[in-house]
């Protein structure tokens, strides 16, 4: 069950994780630059900041993300992103001290979107399906420079997903242009990219590269 409102922006596509990045002017730019390329979906995504900064580089995210017609979702606080007003929120395995998956999805209410970051586990997928998440994750997927210690899941894990569930599936975890085409050929609904779309030299061109991998996908 899908909690997003009718003629919503699809959840599909390049999904632009944020560096963790204290310099609010910086990380808007490389936002901006993402957004200029084509991407329509940021999480925002700060393990360092302190509560008061994530919460003015969140609210100032937004507004840029508003003004290009794309969605933010924040990254394990589901009651900041309530408090901002975003369009979402991301939670891992560790993320709701106390709280359930159900308390996630009351606290954002039915227009919000709920994603759930599932790593190589079905099982876990189901209980979020159930909860009302409207997207799941599962990840990493490559060996990631984020997050090297990350859990790795297979591709078929992404195929099982999409036989099993009916809301869309993200990938997560060392997506490159060299291997995002097969994780939509998996059956990925989006891609989550940081690093190789952040750390390129022209962000926008990175954008655009990753957006026409989807569209030839889709096509």
């Amino acid at each position: 069950m899908s909690h997003s409102t009718e003629g919503e922006l699809a959840l599909s596509g390049v999904y632009a994780l944020t560096p963790d990045d204290n310099l609010l002017p910086r990380l808007l730019a490389l936002v901006e630059s993402a957004l200029a390329g084509g991407v329509r979906w940021v999480q925002y995504r700060n393990k360092m900041a302190p509560p008061s900064l994530r919460r003015i580089e969140a609210s100032a995210l937004l507004k840029v993300c508003n003004a290009h017609g794309a969605k933010l979702i924040i990254n394990d606080d589901v009651w900041l992103a309530v408090e901002i007003g975003a369009h979402g929120a991301h939670v891992g395995r560790d993320d709701l001290p106390g709280g359930s998956l159900e308390t996630a999805r009351n606290a954002l209410g039915p227009n919000r979107i709920l994603g759930v970051s599932c790593y190589d586990d079905l099982a876990r997928a189901e209980v979020a399906v159930e909860a009302g998440a409207d997207y799941i994750a599962f990840g990493s997927l490559f060996p990631s420079v984020s997050k090297p210690q990350a859990t790795r899941a297979s591709l078929e894990v992404i195929r099982e997903a999409k036989r099993r569930f009916s809301v869309p599936v993200v990938g997560i975890g060392g997506i490159t242009t060299q291997n995002a085409r097969q994780v939509f050929e998996a059956g990925a609904d989006m891609i989550a990219v940081l690093s190789d779309l952040f750390d390129a030299m022209d962000i926008r061109k990175q954008a655009e590269k990753f957006h026409q991998l989807f569209k030839e996908h889709r096509s």
